[in-house]
């Protein structure tokens, strides 16, 4: 073992992590899963490191290696008191999560999976693909533990990947639970950030100022008058970063609450 450690060591190590392509091949053993299993072990945590380097090079071979990546989740969640003193090991295990996606939610439970996130503090410079962080958070926010427990940073995250990755439009409705669940527990904050998603995934051809999302997001401005700002800004980018039309019905909202906002201070 102590020879699979220093040829870890000094093999992987010498990778750059920016580089894109490489000839590593990983072949899904029961000895590579007796290998993590000491590695994880290990006080060293940049033998972790070495491993994790390995399986998220982005010329590995990749269904393998994404596979063992979610039968090590147990170990990655597990590893969160030991990651901040190391960027290196938190930059990899940042890079995990991104290639695996639902495979450790699934594997630890949503309620241990937020609880590791909310100890990552992963934020928009960290990641690599929005995409698949976009795709993860949507369904982690999705479980009734989220709107309780999972940091608001998180929300904020999500919003500005909606910002600046691409996303296909789907139907907001799928999003009116939590919006419901957010207004009874008058979580304005991850309202705000959680109505901008909505409002950014929206198909054109729906008009939703006559059903929920067009009551919610009214109620958000009467609450929080500075959400109004917060949501132009985020249209205003998304709209010139895809070409999009932030919708009339949007601009009619904000519009409205901007009138009352005078009105209040008159």
């Amino acid at each position: 073992m102590g020879l699979l450690f220093l040829c870890l060591k000094s093999g992987f190590r010498r990778l750059d992590f920016r580089f894109q392509y490489t000839n590593i091949g990983i072949t899904h053993t029961e000895h590579h899963r007796e290998l993590s299993n000491a590695v994880f072990r290990s006080e060293d945590i940049e033998f972790v490191a070495d491993l994790l380097h390995a399986w998220t090079m982005q010329g590995t071979k990749g269904p393998p290696a994404i596979e063992f990546l979610g039968i090590c989740a147990r170990h990655l969640v597990g590893l969160q008191n030991r990651v901040p003193s190391s960027p290196r090991l938190r930059r990899l295990v940042i890079r995990s999560v991104e290639l695996t996606k639902y495979a450790i939610p699934n594997e630890v439970g949503v309620d241990r999976f937020i609880e590791f996130l909310n100890h990552l503090h992963v934020t928009i410079e960290d990641i690599d693909d929005g995409s698949s962080w976009m795709e993860s958070l949507l369904r982690t926010i999705q479980s009734p533990e989220a709107s309780q427990h999972l940091s608001h940073s998180y929300w904020e995250l999500l919003a500005e990947l909606a910002v600046s990755s691409y996303w296909p439009k789907t139907d907001p409705t799928n999003g009116l639970r939590i919006t419901t669940s957010l207004v009874e527990a008058e979580e304005w904050s991850r309202l705000e950030c959680w109505t901008g998603v909505l409002w950014m995934l929206l198909p054109e051809d729906v008009d939703p100022t006559e059903g929920d999302l067009g009551h919610s997001t009214t109620l958000l401005f009467r609450q929080r008058p500075g959400a109004v700002q917060k949501l132009e800004q985020w249209m205003e980018q998304w709209g010139r970063r895809y070409g999009n039309r932030v919708p009339k019905s949007f601009q009619q909202l904000c519009k409205q609450a901007h009138e009352a906002a005078k009105q209040h201070a008159s």
